[in-house]
């Protein structure tokens, strides 16, 4: 399950230092990179160990599938191998609103309650992974179990973030899977 709060969200991913100069690389994790790193924009590092820190972009360019960042607070090397693994973070309320009915933020998604399209309940979305072949609704089935179900329209045909609701209608044998 996702360890982020509810009033945060995950734009991006410490994976490693990068250079001599303190510049980090960077799993991008927003559909929006250039105006998450943009210079001057403060993101909270949650490092591994829980505690957290504000950040400040100095700059950020891509470097293959990750960004290249350096920021205002990391001088060194050494500083920027104690931020591996960390999460950036920004505050939901300083996401926009988005223009597409059919586009979530993940954290909308993520605690709604998973229904067949007869409203036969299913379980809960516990988060949403994005793998290199679409993205994926990880659901807690009523039981406990946990399923992969891929977010296309034709198995998820309804997302109701106001009525706290997914509506799936699975081929068969998905839902069934050990």
């Amino acid at each position: 399950m996702s360890s982020t709060p509810t009033s945060e969200v995950t734009v991006g991913r410490v994976a490693k230092a990068h250079g001599v100069h303190g510049e980090l690389s960077v799993d991008v994790r927003t559909d929006e990179p250039e105006l998450r790193f943009a210079p001057d924009s403060v993101l909270r590092a949650r490092l591994r160990d829980g505690t957290a820190r504000p950040l400040t972009v100095a700059a950020a360019r891509p470097h293959g599938e990750r960004l290249l960042v350096r920021f205002a607070e990391v001088l060194t090397r050494d500083v920027a191998e104690t931020l591996r693994g960390a999460l950036l973070l920004v505050d939901v309320a300083d996401l926009p609103p988005s223009e597409d009915p059919d586009e979530f933020y993940d954290h909308e998604l993520e605690g709604l309650a998973a229904t067949l399209s007869d409203g036969t309940p299913v379980g809960t979305v516990l988060e949403v992974v994005h793998g290199p072949g679409g993205d994926l609704l990880v659901l807690e089935l009523d039981g406990g179990r946990e399923v992969l179900v891929p977010f296309v329209h034709a198995i998820v045909p309804e997302v109701d973030v106001a009525a706290k609701r997914v509506v799936l209608d699975p081929p068969e044998g998905l839902l069934d899977m050990p």
